[in-house]
């Protein structure tokens, strides 16, 4: 089967989506599919690799949302897709793309949906009261719902917003290169290059972006060291607030070192710290948080998101926004104890696992029959 992924909000420096994308079009191409993935950027092309293939289109930059680009022409994008000749599509953006629903009903072409965001949990992040973004996000869930064939949620508190307003959903766990992450990235001389010998390191892996509220982790450290803590924080990421956390962490031993391309560096950088914060309370998975386990380190995660269930023992849930005392509960648990506890916790999560939940949810075996002839994808249109 061709399978044709289509995504918005994807940048070179996108993290927990591109990461996902990667993974699931690399399992459809071992699987036996031929994945296709169609994605914005600054100029057109079309190039082949491990997940398959890669057609991006012109989209504008979105302004104030660090680098992010739409697909804005919808002709152009249907004109594509029909080129593509997809069995099967999957699109990972319910708002912008909303309309591919529509389009594949029209052509007779199976199409899922994934919710890799709430929109019940932005709406409140973004400050709309809580009886108007509920009517909103149930109205908006309602219409994706109807676009799409099937709606692919990646934890139980993401699928909430559509099981309350009646509406089945398939559950499918993200995975996590446990590999690239694990305990023995452990390096001592990494985590000196931030901290001393007596230092708390503590590591936040986001997107810099409000919605993330990557503010949370220098309030933390902030709290941590007048409480006689000695922490430090590395920033790992990037995005549109950077500027605005650079200011707040004046005097403090904050260290941003960007987007962190390199997987095995992020992998070594999680495993050489003591906790890592995940602040994000709108999160239906939290990749990152779960790359952090699977290199033995607990995780400190926003009550408010979909994290609880996903960390569950191996990290400390916190409700009310004070993540300083959730550091010194993980502090204080046995650092083997809690380390075995995290990496015992990701070997819970892998992706074999989750590219066959998501061939289930297309209707497919998670091994394809052999191939059979079939068109030729025509040029970029």
């Amino acid at each position: 089967m061709r399978i044709v992924r289509i995504a918005n909000f994807v940048a070179a420096r996108s993290g927990g989506l591109r990461t996902a994308l990667r993974h699931l079009g690399e399992g459809y191409q071992a699987a036996g599919h031929d994945a296709v993935l169609v994605v914005p950027g600054e100029r057109d092309c079309d190039e082949q690799g491990a997940q398959g293939r890669i057609v991006t289109l012109y989209g504008p930059r979105l302004r104030g949302t660090g680098g992010y680009r739409v697909l804005v022409d919808r002709r152009r994008v249907a004109r594509r897709l029909e080129s593509l000749a997809p069995d099967r599509l999957e699109v990972c953006d319910r708002t912008t793309l909303r309309w591919t629903g529509s389009w594949a009903r029209m052509h007779g072409v199976r199409s899922v949906m994934v919710s890799h965001e709430s929109v019940a949990a932005l709406l409140s992040v973004w400050r709309v009261p809580r009886p108007a973004h509920r009517r909103r996000a149930d109205a908006l869930n309602l219409r994706t719902a109807i676009a799409y064939d099937r709606v692919v949620c990646t934890t139980a508190w993401a699928a909430q917003e559509f099981t309350r307003i009646g509406v089945g959903v398939d559950r499918v766990a993200l995975g996590v290169d446990r590999e690239t992450f694990h305990p023995a990235r452990h390096d001592p001389a990494t985590r000196s290059g931030y901290a001393g010998p007596g230092d708390v390191l503590v590591v936040c892996g986001s997107r810099l972006s409000p919605e993330k509220q990557p503010q949370r982790a220098i309030e933390a450290v902030l709290e941590l060291r007048r409480d006689g803590v000695p922490a430090v924080l590395v920033m790992a990421g990037d995005g549109p607030v950077l500027r605005a956390l650079r200011r707040r962490a004046r005097g403090l031993p904050v260290h941003f070192v960007g987007f962190v391309e390199d997987r095995v560096r992020l992998a070594t950088l999680f495993a050489s710290a003591d906790v890592v914060i995940a602040p994000g309370p709108a999160e239906t998975f939290g990749l990152a948080a779960v790359e952090a386990l699977a290199s033995g380190t607990p995780v400190v995660v926003s009550g408010r998101s979909a994290l609880p269930e996903v960390v569950g023992d191996a990290g400390v849930a916190v409700p009310d926004g004070d993540f300083a005392a959730a550091v010194r509960t993980v502090l204080g648990r046995d650092e083997r104890d809690r380390r075995h506890a995290a990496r015992a916790r990701a070997e819970g999560f892998g992706w074999p696992a989750a590219v066959a939940g998501f061939l289930a949810a297309h209707g497919l075996p998670p091994h394809a029959a052999a191939p059979a002839g079939r068109p030729a994808v025509g040029p970029l249109a």
